[in-house]
């Protein structure tokens, strides 16, 4: 609890100064001011971030956490439950669709064991095993608050390494069969949803399996009475490890002064538990994508999010921060690399140009 609490009280906004020094200079480039929209956005953002005008973002990784889930035994996914394992091995070998994408956008795959229910081993996993799974939250909750908190923790840790090892953007990623149903939960509890508002698909359930998700959701509010005011009761009753785990990247990505990619419906829970422990925290996200699991544009709505993309995409994994990644990148190579109207010789409009292009 004191690595939570400390992460939490260290968490400052972005440097407002650096925003207005970035936005600036995106006038004194050669187009019209506001012309590359959301990309301006975003480039401010990052130098806010950062302190940074032009901020080097060439190591970047896609934190998957992985753990499983008990009210898989309400029949709620199209898979079963140990499709997690295996597929956090696939992840391991390079097979999985987020290994894929990542090494399009020249990003690393981190998976972390916080709760798979398996024994695990590969060089390049790192295990940080809570528990084998949750408990089935219908019947009883997920997990008590000192499990939770120290998942919240794994996360903060994570994070740390990895902008100890020189990583300069992270993502949300996470892998656990069942997981959309403990997030939908989570996501009607904090905001005062009804079961059938939160629950979507997930892996593609039919008519029947959505009606057991629905229900599940429903019982698990019911059965776990969670107090929406404190995000630790909420994730400890309803939540999932690296549902925890993925709230706990993203505090102590903030408190690095990282950005977070954050990707689909699973890890923007994740990003409304972070907010609900550190309000300051959201200034460090960026949504990359609207997800065609249900509820998920209600949640970036409620989260104050603007998804980059929209391309009907569910799976998970990080696979919609990692298409995002680009889009930074070019953001950033915006700032670095486009002549101003006074270095290129050309006629402008209102706004006097910075001496110089900011330096990496």
């Amino acid at each position: 609890m004191d690595l939570l609490k400390q992460t939490i009280e260290s968490i400052r906004l972005p440097d407002g100064h650096t925003e207005r020094e970035a936005a600036q200079y995106l006038d004194t480039l050669t187009k019209p001011p506001g012309s590359l929209g959301r990309l301006e956005e975003v480039a401010v953002r990052l130098a806010g971030i950062t302190g940074e005008l032009a901020p080097s973002l060439a190591k970047k990784a896609v934190v998957v956490m992985a753990a499983d889930h008990g009210v898989c035994a309400e029949g709620v996914s199209a898979f079963p439950q140990e499709v997690t394992a295996q597929m956090v091995m696939n992840f391991l070998n390079g097979g999985a669709a987020i290994n894929v994408l990542a090494r399009r956008a020249g990003a690393d795959v981190i998976c972390v064991d916080v709760g798979v229910d398996a024994d695990l081993r590969h060089e390049r996993l790192i295990v940080r095993k809570i528990l084998r799974g949750t408990g089935n939250i219908a019947r009883g909750p997920a997990m008590d608050r000192e499990e939770a908190v120290r998942a919240v923790e794994c996360g903060i840790e994570v994070a740390g390494m990895l902008a100890d090892q020189g990583y300069r953007l992270l993502a949300t990623g996470e892998m656990g069969i069942g997981n959309t149903t403990a997030s939908a939960a989570c996501f009607a509890a904090f905001c005062g949803l009804d079961a059938a508002e939160a629950v979507g698909r997930g892996t593609g359930v039919d008519d029947e399996g959505l009606r057991r998700k629905q229900e599940a959701v429903a019982r698990a509010i019911a059965v776990n009475a969670p107090d929406a005011r404190d995000p630790l009761d909420v994730l400890s009753k309803l939540g999932g490890l690296e549902i925890a785990g993925l709230a706990g990247v993203i505090l102590g990505a903030a408190a690095r002064r990282l950005p977070v990619v954050i990707d689909g419906f699973i890890s923007s829970v994740a990003a409304l538990a972070a907010s609900r422990l550190a309000p300051q925290a959201l200034a460090y996200c960026f949504a990359s994508h609207l997800s065609a699991e249900r509820g998920h544009k209600r949640l970036l709505e409620h989260l104050g999010l603007k998804p980059m993309l929209d391309l009907e995409m569910r799976l998970g994994e990080g696979t919609g921060a990692a298409l995002a990644f680009p889009i930074l990148d070019a953001a950033v190579s915006i700032m670095k690399e486009m002549a101003t109207f006074d270095s290129a010789g050309v006629s402008r409009g209102q706004g006097e140009p910075l001496a110089a292009p900011p330096t990496a």
